[in-house]
């Protein structure tokens, strides 16, 4: 009976030792790399990573949001988060910040996170390296965004 009740004991201390250990929603692990993927929703309060950024050849193009794409907005192109999402990019190099609006999907090169507009390149200090890495900070998620209003004054 006694080998039962350590049994039974041993078991119950693993159970609340793992319990003990859930982080919070959206909590990683110090070690997890983060760089190399797209976040993994929205409301991730930041990700770090790789950006690129482009410019005259794509000048006219039409975005995925359906707008063409204009290299002097402050727009970027990102694989998952909404379309009008509006995003904080921070040059991790130099601390240079500006906000952008998600209106493209991409990019498709490995290990970069999101592709900026010349203008927001620009801004970032990043046009000479073309890659760079920054922090992205989701200030304002499209899907949560309340639609415009259409009465007048």
């Amino acid at each position: 009976m006694t080998g039962l009740r350590v049994g039974v004991l041993g078991l119950l201390c693993l159970a609340a030792t793992g319990c003990a250990s859930v982080g919070r929603p959206g909590d990683r692990p110090p070690s997890e790399d983060v760089g190399s993927r797209a976040p993994a929703t929205p409301a991730s309060p930041a990700t770090t990573g790789r950006a690129s950024w482009y410019g005259d050849a794509h000048q006219g193009k039409k975005t995925a949001s359906g707008e063409a794409y204009d290299m002097a907005k402050l727009t970027a192109a990102h694989r998952t988060l909404p379309l009008g999402t509006r995003v904080r990019v921070t040059n991790v190099a130099n601390g240079r910040a500006v906000v952008v609006r998600i209106n493209d999907r991409g990019p498709f090169v490995a290990g970069r996170i999101i592709d900026l507009s010349q203008a927001a390149a620009r801004a970032l200090g990043a046009l000479g390296a073309g890659v760079v890495t920054v922090r992205l900070e989701v200030l304002e998620d499209a899907a949560v965004e309340s639609p415009p209003s259409t009465s007048r004054p």
